[in-house]
């Protein structure tokens, strides 16, 4: 029996006028077949956690959370699935795909991050350093902070103020973009307390373009794109047409309407990245064990950091950091942006990266993330376990 989905005012559709619905199941489950037959010839069989992954997000779409999802779910070192749902654009009635350009908010800081990592295995940065060495033109403040404080959101930088999430103005230059808070005090002495701060990244982009002599988005190209061939992720420059992104929306009092005009050209770095879910699962793979950045870098990365009290904060430097009972221990990020939620889900026990993307600035990205991610942790297969007689060897005590 046909059902029918509503979507914003006097627009309603047939689900059988969708058929992309069931054909991106068809194209979906050939899809896994295809790249699970090259992963590592690995006998590991992900049907049963496609189709509920499939019915649960569908049933998403059905419940009002967004126009449109995206998803990519990755194992090892390829991804294993991706799909689309519901609508990229309401009007033309065009569908998500698997390459549907998102905004990814916040999940661009564990691009920088890697970014980051890299000039510091390349001895260009020193995050050590107090970040006005880098800075030629940010006013001196009461205390001093370092990049590794910036990059862990304890250096006192603020968020944002009033309608500065809605900015829609060109910024030129790394420059521009810190003139917004560039004279505002800090908030507390840096690594004496936590305050997210998307501003504190924009710094740490001038702190990149101060160490280096190159300009951030450059940076971006050479040390991530590139190396990780990401072929999908782009600043969300507004002047650049790019048939495959997303329009963007927000509730509305009788469906989904048009989010509101903006321009991220002030905050590349914390917030203004198009990605698709399979490229950030791709990007998420290559962090699972050494080889695009050092054993030592990933460490450093992925160390909950704490503040003078002792008490730890949450992330690492651009990574959250997160135990969940259904996945275990997590690292990754979400994404808020102006008409679009992300969030990305990389469990290392498990060698399982999950990405998932709405057109909706309400969007539940990160329930729908940690759904799917438990989803196909839970058929991975266990760990062997160790020979009895290697089990029953006295241990060292840690001291």
């Amino acid at each position: 029996m046909p059902r029918w989905l509503s979507f914003g005012s006097g627009h309603k559709l047939r689900l059988a006028n969708t058929l992309a619905f069931s054909m991106n199941f068809i194209y979906s489950a050939i899809w896994v077949f295809l790249l699970t037959s090259q992963a590592w010839s690995s006998p590991q069989n992900w049907d049963e956690s496609v189709v509920d992954s499939q019915n649960h997000l569908e049933a998403a779409i059905e419940s009002g959370v967004g126009p449109g999802i995206s998803v990519a779910v990755g194992y090892g070192d390829h991804v294993i699935w991706a799909a689309g749902f519901g609508f990229a654009d309401l009007k033309a009635e065009k569908l998500v795909h698997t390459d549907t350009l998102f905004r990814v908010g916040s999940v661009s800081k564990t691009l920088t991050a890697s970014a980051l990592m890299r000039l510091r295995e390349n001895q260009e940065v020193d995050i050590d350093l107090p970040a006005s060495f880098y800075l030629r033109d940010f006013p001196e403040k009461e205390w001093s902070f370092t990049t590794r404080q910036l990059a862990t959101h304890v250096a006192g930088i603020r968020h944002y103020r009033g309608k500065e999430f809605y900015l829609n103005e060109p910024f030129a230059s790394m420059a521009e973009s810190v003139s917004i808070f560039k004279d505002d005090p800090l908030l507390f002495e840096p690594g004496t307390s936590y305050k997210y701060s998307t501003y504190g990244w924009t710094l740490l982009s001038a702190v990149m373009e101060g160490a280096t002599g190159k300009e951030y988005l450059e940076i971006m190209q050479a040390e991530v794109f590139d190396p990780l061939s990401l072929d999908s992720t782009f600043p969300d420059k507004v002047e650049v047409k790019r048939p495959l992104r997303t329009s963007f929306y927000k509730k509305g009092e009788n469906g989904f309407v048009s989010a509101p005009a903006v321009n991220n050209s002030y905050k590349w770095a914390g917030g203004g990245f198009l990605s698709t879910p399979s490229d950030l699962v791709r990007f998420a793979l290559a962090h699972l064990s050494p080889g695009y950045l050092s054993a030592e870098s990933l460490s450093v990365m992925f160390k909950n950091q704490a503040i003078a009290s002792g008490e730890t904060v949450g992330c690492g430097i651009g990574w959250k950091v997160g135990r969940r009972r259904s996945i275990g221990q997590w690292v990754g990020h979400s994404g808020g942006s102006v008409g679009g939620k992300t969030m990305l889900v990389l469990i290392p026990s498990k060698q399982i990266a999950v990405a998932v993307t709405l057109n909706n600035t309400e969007g539940p990205a990160q329930q729908l993330a940690f759904d799917v991610a438990a989803i196909f942790a839970e058929a991975v297969p266990a760990a062997p376990t160790k020979p009895e007689a290697e089990t029953q060897r006295p241990q060292p005590v840690a001291r």
